[in-house]
């Protein structure tokens, strides 16, 4: 995967299948998200839609690619893509940029269509999250992982 394919703003039309999106931010995607996001991708039989979504500061323009923060979210797309092609999914992972996380969705929305948002609670504020269930253009589910079922969540992504 390269870093300039994940900062393309359309995807690849050749999959007309559905797509459920799992966005997340600040370089890590929880696991247990993840585990779930691969199941209901599953089970609707969709291509898995990891997207970081990246803050760039005021001081830089929009489009521009953090190498820093496209490093540090780059381990988990690729585990993103790994653990979902494990499962025999269709992966289109994607980096999308914004002035704060939701700015990011936003955009990342009206370019795209997605069927299904698994939005993980941990690395949103509440009041990203509410933003995210108010305006989410489809079936939205925030999960809030239990620490307990973390370890085991691991297990079957590895």
């Amino acid at each position: 995967m390269s870093v300039l394919s994940l900062f393309r703003r359309h995807p690849d039309r050749r999959s007309s299948g559905r797509r459920v999106l799992v966005p997340f931010t600040g370089g890590e995607l929880d696991p247990v998200v993840l585990a779930a996001a691969i199941r209901v991708a599953k089970a609707e039989e969709a291509t898995l839609v990891p997207a970081y979504l990246m803050v760039i500061p005021l001081e830089y323009p929009l489009e521009s690619p953090l190498q820093k923060q496209v490093a540090a979210a780059m381990p988990f797309l690729e585990a993103a893509e790994l653990a979902g092609l494990r499962a025999g999914l269709e992966v289109d992972a994607r980096v999308e940029t914004g002035r704060t996380p939701t700015h990011a969705l936003q955009r990342l929305w009206s370019a795209e269509r997605f069927d299904r948002i698994v939005a993980p609670a941990p690395g949103f504020t509440p009041k990203e999250l509410q933003w995210i269930l108010v305006h989410a253009p489809t079936e939205t589910l925030i999960l809030r992982p239990d620490p307990a079922v973390e370890e085991r969540a691991l297990e079957a992504v590895a």
